[in-house]
This record gives structure tokens, sequence and C-alpha cells, in this order.
């Protein structure tokens, strides 16, 4: 059985292992709005439905993820981060309250709602992973990495304090996590490995096989036992502060977005408008 939504897959792939895919491999599957709903609907399936057991997640294409799509979420949604475009792309009545709340509902929001996901979850992770994708491979329970993947965050490179499902100190090491941040330096599978985010470094090619048969390995023990220690785990992180870190890190990232547009209006105010933000300005209008 599989099933196609705009821009995700969900696809039962062996006896209670289901396979839930980004689908926008042109765009390197960069988040949109679309996507994040889709993959939230395919979640929802996989934990109404009690014969699955074990979920894969990963990304059709070269890469599992771009991360946010800069240009923009569609005309419902606050447009691209970080940019004069995304300013004035914003609807009037939007500012922090629109930037926060739309980020606080479709990014950490439904990253906290698939890391609390009841079953296990299987990160596949290939080529580039940037940013906004480092979140959705966090929220998995375990990750696979191909030994061609690659991983970084580099928004403080552009005015932001980190991605806004902030895990960088529990998955890295606090001294890590800084450095990381501090030079938005990329680091590889085997790297990541080192530092424990990543459980497995394969071949690109073994990657799925690799991850399918884990699963199986897996969806072989008890189910309550499976959600029960998943729970166990998840609560031993909370104690440790995640969730309270995630509100205030959201909070100063919104601060960042705060302070970024309040420089960029200055520089509109002194120097005029370019012309390569005069689409964006009539769009607004």
């Amino acid at each position: 059985m599989k099933k196609e939504f705009e821009t995700a897959t969900y696809e039962l792939v062996a006896p209670h292992i289901v396979k839930i895919m980004q689908n926008r491999p042109d765009a390197r599957n960069a988040q949109n709005a679309q996507l994040t709903y889709d993959l939230n609907e395919c979640f929802d399936m996989a934990a109404q439905d009690e014969d699955v057991k074990v979920v894969l997640f990963g990304g059709e294409g070269p890469h599992f993820s771009a991360g946010h799509d800069l240009r923009g979420f569609g005309p419902k949604y606050p447009q691209k981060d970080f940019d004069l475009v995304g300013t004035w792309g914003m609807s009037r009545e939007g500012g922090v309250h629109s930037r926060y709340s739309f980020e606080q509902e479709v990014f950490l929001g439904m990253c906290r709602r698939w890391r609390d996901f009841p079953k296990p979850t299987i990160a596949m992770v290939q080529g580039k992973c940037i940013a906004g994708g480092l979140m959705l491979a966090w929220v998995c329970d375990i990750i696979v990495a191909s030994d061609d993947a690659t991983f970084v965050d580099p928004v403080v490179a552009m005015g932001v304090c980190g991605v806004e499902f902030f895990n960088h100190p529990y998955e890295l090491g606090v001294r890590k996590a800084k450095e990381l941040l501090f030079t938005s330096d990329w680091w590889d599978a085997e790297e990541a490995h080192r530092l424990g985010m990543v459980n497995q470094v394969v071949a690109r090619d073994d990657l799925e096989s690799y991850s399918l048969e884990m699963a199986k390995r897996i969806a072989d023990k008890p189910t309550f036992a499976l959600k029960l220690t998943k729970q166990a785990v998840n609560t031993a992180q909370d104690n440790m502060g995640q969730r309270s870190t995630m509100d205030t890190v959201l909070a100063l990232h919104h601060m960042c977005h705060a302070h970024n547009s309040e420089i960029e209006m200055r520089a509109v105010r002194a120097e005029g408008v370019p012309e390569k933000f005069r689409e964006g300005i009539k769009a607004a209008e």
C-alpha cells in the first residue's frame, strides 16, 4: 500500500513497518508549509494504525533536506526568512506575532509531535541535511546516515541563533554545539557518529536496506514495551531541560528575526527601497 500526498508519500514496506518520505526532490526536499502538513498527516496515519510498529523516515532524491524553503511558504503563510522580501511579503497584520505563531506551530510544534510519536522512528539521511533538515532527523529515535551525508546549521550567519527545534546541545554536547553554531561549519557522517548524533553510518546504496533490517529487529519487540521505552528515554531528556530550553530559544530566535527586520527597515529609510525588493512590496499591497 502506498499513499501519495502532494509533497510526501506513505508506504507499507514490510509487516508492521511503514516508510514516510519527503517528496520534493527537485527542491531538495526544502520545507514549505505543504510538506510539513503532509508529513504530519502521514505520522498521524501511522500513529492510528495499530498494525504499524516502526516508521522509516527519509527524503527522495540526492539529499535528505535543504531545510526551510527560503522562497516562501505560500500565500497563507509568512514568507521568506532573513531578507527584506520576507519582511514585505508578510501580511500587514503579521509582524512578530504572525511569524512567531507560525513557527511555533509549523516548526517547533510539529517537531515536538513527531519526537513524541508513540512508535520507534528511524531517519535515513543521505546527502545534505541543512538547518531545518536537522530538525527532521533529530525528531527520530535513531539516525542512520549514508557515508556521503553532511550536516550544517548555518543560520547564525543569517543573524539567527539556531533553528527552531533547538536540540543542538542534546545532540552534540555543549562545546561542539557552540563550535558548529558559531562557525557554521559542516560536519560529515563520521563526525556526527563520533559525537553520538548518528547511530550508524553505511554506504549510500545500503541506506534503506540497512535501516529496514534494523526496523524489522525492532518490530519483533512488544508494541507496548517499545512505546514505554521510548517514553522513558524521552522523559530523561525532558528532565535535562529540553522542553524549557526550546521554549526559551524560540523566543530568542524571534528576537533575532525582529532585530533583523528592524535593521532592514532602517536601511530602507536611509537608502530607499532597492529595485529588487519592489516586486515583494507590490505583492504585499
